[in-house]
């Protein structure tokens, strides 16, 4: 049937991580993603771990084209009233507009979802900010670490007692925000194809990381309590945390079930534990919690990871391991799962990407292609809205547009 989202062309006027992730979805789609850089290239561009390569390998940013792939690239100055201009121009034939600009700079350049609707009505103009666009600090800076899991509580509800708040690893709430405004901005194009209308669609980190903590926060909205921290040696049941095995690995167990109790002791060799006194209910396993967990460590240590699997199983405990990233790209399940796929790229060949986290049985899902180098469509895309050739160089000369190299001549 095609690509569900084919003939479909988004703008984006991102940078980082959250709206771009979400151009990258609806490239996935079969949308036409219209990139629109500075002159510099956006500010994600070399800024993630770069991967250790054999010498003389052809090198890319290789994780910049998880969130930036299948897409062109315009690079302009929006400062330039030219530029702000050719960006309205582009709205014109355009079906979405995404941005994560500060509303204060997208109206200063005459880009705000009111100046620029009152020209398109059509267009689904979907922003994501760090939180929101009212309130007193809707023009303040964020990024994940801070609004989504600092602000938003993540990081209060993780920490061990006691212990300073973890770190996360980068674009974690960024993605989880991209896929928010993707379901709005779908909804949206729906919806218009209904009314005939197009709107704003908003999201922030602020308010994702909040939807992400529902269970804990929903109860703390009635009673205005924080959850209570605890460690990994006070856990609500002993079947409710995690264990290290003989080789290092760690497991995860996720059972609160008292009927589970009595075959897991038999299982993994410790029958005696189930009827010895001090734990033999639900909540003396709670109240004795770092007991219990002594005995089960020393018992799990005794053993590697793969001894414990199938115990685990026939005790009917739902656990899984605490995979590494090398585990996770080479478990069979993860691959059957479509969590992989891969971009071929002119110069660095075919490299392994993630794919994106859905599928459709009767539309095409997929990579469309690498990311483009920084203003590679320029000329492209400009003579696509009808600018002569003549004053698309004027511009180039002016500095107002910048055109660089084709994927081609991106080897570093």
């Amino acid at each position: 049937m095609g690509a569900p989202l084919e003939g479909c062309t988004v703008l984006e006027l991102a940078n980082w991580i959250a709206a771009p992730s979400c151009g990258a979805l609806m490239a996935d789609l079969g949308a036409d993603v219209i990139k629109v850089e500075p002159l510099t290239g956006d500010s994600m561009r070399g800024k993630l771990r770069q991967p250790s390569l054999p010498e003389g390998t052809p090198r890319t940013d290789f994780p910049f084209h998880l969130d930036n792939r299948g897409k062109r690239s315009v690079a302009i100055d929006l400062a330039d009233p030219r530029g702000a201009d050719l960006v309205l121009d582009l709205a014109g034939g355009a079906d979405v507009l995404l941005t994560n600009l500060l509303p204060s700079r997208l109206t200063r350049f005459g880009l705000g979802p009111e100046q620029v609707r009152q020209t398109h009505p059509r267009l689904i103009y979907g922003v994501v900010t760090g939180f929101g666009t009212r309130g007193p600090e809707a023009d303040r800076t964020a990024f994940d670490l801070t609004a989504f899991f600092g602000r938003a509580g993540i990081m209060s509800l993780v920490a061990e007692p006691d212990q300073a708040p973890p770190a996360f690893r980068p674009g974690q709430g960024d993605h989880a925000t991209g896929l928010a405004l993707l379901s709005a901005v779908l909804a949206a194009l729906l919806q218009r194809e209904r009314t005939g209308e197009g709107q704003l669609v908003e999201t922030n980190l602020l308010h994702v990381g909040s939807w992400t903590i529902g269970s804990d926060l929903g109860a703390s909205l009635i009673d205005r309590r924080q959850p209570t921290p605890r460690g990994r040696n006070e856990p609500i049941s002993p079947l409710n945390t995690r264990y290290r095995c003989q080789d290092g690995a760690w497991i995860n167990l996720a059972a609160h079930d008292q009927r589970v109790w009595p075959r897991f002791c038999e299982e993994i060799g410790l029958p005696e534990l189930a009827v010895d006194e001090r734990f033999d209910d639900a909540r003396k396993r709670f109240r004795r919690g770092p007991e219990v967990i002594a005995i089960l460590d020393e018992r799990f240590a005794s053993r590697p990871v793969d001894y414990w699997a199938a115990r685990l199983d026939a005790a009917g405990v739902l656990w899984d391991r605490v995979a590494t990233l090398p585990e996770l790209m080479d478990d069979p399940q993860a691959h059957a799962a479509g969590v992989f796929t891969h971009i071929d790229h002119p110069v660095a060949g075919r490299f392994e990407t993630l794919a994106a986290p859905f599928s459709m049985d009767a539309g095409e899902v997929g990579v469309r292609g690498p990311a483009p180098e920084v203003g590679e469509h320029t000329r492209e895309v400009l003579l696509g809205l009808g600018i002569g050739a003549a004053r698309v160089e004027e511009l180039l000369a002016a500095d107002v547009v910048h055109h660089g190299p084709g994927a081609g001549d991106a080897a570093q």
